[in-house]
């Protein structure tokens, strides 16, 4: 048996559901997920179920030809219009059986005789393609004086019974793509709907998230790119680069006596947009020995393959990406929403996972306060250490430090909340709206911040001597330091837009 999954339209009326439940099991298939949420959408219902192949293909040829499958996401032609009923019995009738004929969907009728509009009818409807809209036009004309107010032939203006369509529609026009695609997608979102409905949420929320976060990436690119960057000189030729895009994690690049590494990629889809911000700022990425990779998320990861170099990463970030969960190796590994997020960021975000990788050796060296250390590299005089995470925020997250200058790269650990501008931070929401939770380990995560302030305090006590203190490089917001109980940013922010 087979896990197989399809989408059904069906007619709002009673027994339909009881229809599509007997064709499965005279098929012998067990339905083991349905979904059906009036609210959303009066006339769609998502199934998965396991069967053989060939009775999958039996039960679809058969909802099929009862008119039950949806097979395409073609934009339906919406109508609203005008028309005058005359006054007589059965003028209604007739004029319906005219709207049936061409297998309208009708979205909204209004008629009352008592009104001040007396015999006018206001209506609105969905048709399949142009050539019905014209034909009912047409037909129409014949019979009744009518005035056309609306007609969209992209779908824009779609009601609510057509719900899932019209999403489908704005997924289409941030990604592209084709019908087969969209239909899988679908189904896939439905899972967080499903989920979060169970868990008391909003669900027409979800997909405003979901839609929110695929056109925040998609309008910030190109000429509508920026960036805040913070370039912080260590010693007379060592300087540590911060780059904060417009959405997602931060990009570091390390300079040390000729050699230059980068902590984190950022997102595929900004890729193009950081190189020219590396020439604006004469960061020669010809020169880039390695990318060392804090974990597995599309905001840190997801440029990575874009680059002509390795990249370091622990095991478990590889899994991740290699799995498409961001959930794996952790106690919320089974948690659809999870999975899914995974699958969407990574196609807004044009995920593009490193290839030519390095794992980090699994195995403690030593201790570095609480935090155990697995690895070392180096970056000019600059040794840094990998330091292996408890995994509340993501399995396989690791952090970096430089205890000689004083440099401790945090990942989405330990963030100046404060530094952060109200766009990121409302574009970091869309992700928990869609996740509940950006940690997979709540518990877990709340350690991993006390275990790391407990490192930079013990840092601190270090430098002090030097004159120095400790630069916390957080995944997102800006380099800061530790002023009393509170993080402060460090120097200078620049803001960069292309050709300034």
């Amino acid at each position: 048996m087979t896990e197989f999954s399809f989408i059904t339209r069906i007619p709002n009326e009673p027994g339909t559901l009881h229809k599509v439940a007997k064709i499965a099991k005279i098929h012998n298939a067990n339905i083991h997920r349905i979904h059906y949420n009036y609210k959303i959408d009066p006339s769609t219902v998502f199934f998965e179920i396991s069967s053989s192949k060939d009775a999958y293909e039996k039960i679809k040829n058969k909802l099929e030809e009862l008119g039950y499958l949806q097979t395409s996401l073609e934009p339906l032609q919406y109508l609203k219009f005008n028309i005058f009923l005359p006054n007589r019995p059965g003028a209604l009738f007739e004029f319906l059986d005219h709207i049936t004929s061409t297998n309208a969907n009708i979205g909204f009728m209004d008629f009352d005789e008592k009104s001040n509009r007396h015999d006018q009818l206001t209506i609105s409807l969905t048709l399949e393609n142009t050539t019905a809209v014209h034909l009912l036009l047409e037909n129409l004309k014949r019979y009744y004086p009518m005035e056309v107010l609306e007609y969209d032939a992209k779908g824009k203006k779609l009601d609510e019974t057509v719900f899932y369509l019209r999403f489908a529609q704005k997924i289409r026009e941030i990604i592209g793509t084709e019908d087969e695609f969209l239909l899988k997608l679908l189904n896939d979102i439905n899972h967080i709907v499903q989920e979060l409905t169970r868990l008391g949420e909003d669900p027409k929320k979800v997909f405003q998230s979901i839609i929110a976060t695929g056109n925040t990436l998609k309008n910030t690119q190109g000429n509508k790119f920026f960036a805040d960057v913070q370039i912080i000189s260590l010693t007379d030729d060592s300087t540590i680069y911060c780059i904060q895009p417009p959405c997602g994690g931060n990009i570091y690049i390390v300079e040390s006596r000729g050699e230059m590494i980068m902590i984190d990629s950022g997102y595929g889809i900004y890729h193009l947009d950081i190189i020219k911000l590396f020439q604006h700022y004469g960061i020669n990425f010809n020169q880039l020995q390695g990318i060392y990779i804090t974990h597995a998320d599309a905001d840190h990861s997801g440029a990575s393959g874009l680059y002509n170099v390795k990249s370091y990463l622990h095991e478990g970030t590889l899994s991740i990406i290699d799995k498409t969960n961001r959930a794996y190796g952790s106690t919320a590994e089974e948690c659809v929403l999870e999975e899914v997020y995974t699958k969407l960021i990574n196609l807004f975000s044009k995920f593009n996972p490193p290839t030519h990788v390095e794992v980090f050796p699994d195995k403690i060296i030593k201790m570095r306060g609480e935090i155990p250390v697995i690895s070392s590299f180096k970056v000019g005089d600059m040794t840094f250490e990998v330091l292996q995470s408890l995994g509340g925020h993501l399995y396989g997250q690791v952090f970096f430090v430089c205890p000689q200058k004083g440099l401790l790269f945090t990942s989405d650990s330990l963030i100046n909340f404060e530094s952060l501008t109200p766009d990121r931070k409302q574009y970091n929401i869309l992700a928990k709206n869609l996740m509940t939770s950006v940690n997979v380990d709540t518990e877990r995560a709340k350690e991993e911040r006390n275990t790391l302030i407990k490192l930079i305090s013990s840092l601190n006590e270090e430098l002090l001597g030097e004159g120095k203190e400790c630069l916390i490089c957080s995944g997102h917001g800006a380099i800061s330091v530790f002023e009393g109980n509170k993080m402060k940013v460090k120097g200078e922010i620049h803001h960069y837009v292309p050709d300034s």
